[in-house]
């Protein structure tokens, strides 16, 4: 197979969901389809150059997966609410960039149950599914909650977290021996364990902020 000749900043990888799924991998100005090199080896070579994500600016350092050091302390998409959304202060009027949290902060997300390594919960926002799912290797997913906003949708996933772990052991995700759970099931249980902190959620941001989903 022919090497690909090209070079530029490496971003996530983009997925469709298909059987099999669909990888693409954004490689300087090209997507670089990577389903017809799957059982072959690939290389990838190391300029040895350092360029932002965001701004393109060379650096020596990378910040964040990928943001200089300017970018890094700026940008919105890097600040910590990002890994940690119950800690947004867009409602203090603190936000490093108030019109890209409305874009993408003040928007559906939903709260979903995801069977990786065993039960999660996460937050993703609706146009992110099933993509959200397919990044983190589940096996499977449902959602639970649908919430108004970012900082929302981050309250009701602390409760979650009382009860379930939030994040995927990769290391038995990639040994592909993960149990299929009964996840309406799992769902009823929490939501019942979790009733009146939901109610008292919804009593604060109003009962159409956090709806369950059908």
């Amino acid at each position: 197979m022919e090497a690909i000749d090209t070079r530029g900043s490496l971003h996530k990888m983009q997925v469709e969901l298909s059987a099999p799924v669909n990888y693409q991998l954004p490689l300087g100005n090209q997507l670089v389809p990577l389903n017809p090199y799957l059982g072959r080896t690939i290389r990838l070579s190391f300029s040895g150059d350092i360029g932002c994500v965001h701004c393109g600016r060379a650096t020596k350092k990378s910040f964040n997966q990928g943001y200089c050091y300017p970018c890094m302390i700026k940008l919105a998409q890097c600040d910590r609410c990002i890994v940690s959304p119950e800690t947004c202060h867009y409602h203090q009027g603190t936000c490093r960039e108030p019109e890209w949290g409305e874009r993408n902060c003040m928007r559906t997300h939903y709260v979903y149950l995801a069977n990786s390594s065993g039960l999660k919960v996460g937050i993703t926002r609706a146009e992110n599914v099933p993509s959200r799912w397919i990044d983190q290797g589940a096996v499977q997913a449902l959602p639970i909650l649908a919430v108004q906003s970012r900082y929302q949708s981050g309250l009701v996933e602390v409760l979650f977290k009382q009860h379930i772990a939030d994040k995927t052991n990769w290391r038995t995700m990639l040994k592909g021996q993960v149990d299929e759970l009964n996840l309406i099931e799992a769902r009823n249980d929490l939501l019942l364990r979790l009733a009146s902190d939901i109610s008292r959620l919804q009593n604060r941001f109003g009962l159409q902020a956090i709806q369950a989903c059908d």
